[in-house]
């Protein structure tokens, strides 16, 4: 049975995330003590006593949420979890897919993006941009929209999220401006999002210069499993090719759709969600129906996965 592992990215935190896993078992402590140790703040209390504010500035939410990914990732090792064929990251999510495959260390997946955060904070002035979720229309009818609207300044798609859920990103105006075409276009829905940054737009391109040198500097060694990067759904290769999309992943779109898509024709039949909450599992009902996926967010669910996937690999 082939598996995969899916790593949410931002929009998983919440305050008091991973706490019963970490009543379980010390590799959630032992993950959140190494980020803390780079960071030189506690990351765990932030996320857990907050303030929520503060955790959903996207340079402070992105260490917590990668930190929480890996933590899941390490409870699952230690309870003999085996290691999926495929990984793939939803934004965010591809920095903890390269950590758990191996690829580059927890200490510099944290610093990278502690740094990521910072840069796309700064990239935008507050209040400039924006970012608005559109449901329930065809994806080139989102692109149109944008195309129409962007005579009101940058907007595009940002994430293809699951057929029929676009996000777009850009200038808060031509944002607004899309979201009132895509109404006119039929939409169920187009509300604006409650983010700090305009994410995977043009809008990014200057975090992305700044971003270069860092990732430049970056080890990166072969990883134990196959990795989709976002912008394409490809496979990683070697090095410079995941430098490379990691630093257009920046202001290039997220195609999760397709990247579940491609999953799927390789022949992958169990996917879980490694990290807080259950957000991709969501999307994963609404992409590949006939396909379980498994939110390993409490230690039941980890528990009864690893038992079910090890019985079907008998």
């Amino acid at each position: 049975m082939k598996t995969a592992f899916l790593f949410p990215g931002q929009g998983s935190q919440s305050i008091g995330m991973l706490a019963d896993l970490a009543a379980e078992y010390p590799q959630v402590a032992e993950v959140f003590n190494e980020a803390s140790e780079v960071l030189g703040f506690g990351l765990w209390d932030l996320c857990q006593q907050g303030p929520q504010e503060q955790l959903n500035q996207t340079e402070f939410t992105q260490p917590a949420v990668l930190a929480a990914d890996i933590a899941v990732w390490r409870v699952w090792q230690s309870l003999g979890g085996g290691t999926p064929d495929y990984m793939a990251g939803h934004s965010l999510g591809e920095y903890a897919a390269l950590v758990a495959a191996g690829s580059i260390s927890l200490a510099e997946g944290i610093k990278l993006v502690s740094l990521r955060g910072q840069l796309m904070q700064s990239a935008t002035p507050a209040g400039k941009g924006a970012m608005a979720a559109i449901l329930g229309i065809e994806d080139s009818a989102v692109e149109a929209a944008c195309d129409e609207a962007s005579s009101s300044g940058i907007v595009s798609a940002a994430n293809y999220n699951s057929p029929g859920q676009v996000v777009i990103a850009g200038d808060k105006a031509a944002v607004e401006r899309a979201c009132s075409l895509c109404s006119d276009a039929g939409a169920r829905r187009a509300m604006l999002l409650a983010v700090s940054v305009p994410s995977h737009c043009a809008l990014m391109q200057p975090a992305a210069d700044k971003f270069a040198p860092a990732l430049d500097a970056l080890q990166i060694q072969p990883a134990a499993s196959s990795i989709l990067h976002n912008i394409d759904a490809s496979v990683a290769t070697g090095p410079e090719s995941i430098r490379q999309h990691l630093l257009e992943q920046l202001y290039q779109p997220v195609r999760w759709t397709q990247s579940i898509q491609i999953m799927l024709d390789l022949g992958v039949e169990a996917f879980a969600e490694c990290g807080p909450g259950k957000v991709l599992s969501g999307l994963n009902k609404r992409i590949a129906r006939r396909v379980k996926i498994t939110p390993l967010q409490s230690p039941g669910l980890l528990q009864d996965t690893i038992l079910e996937w090890s019985t079907n690999n008998e």
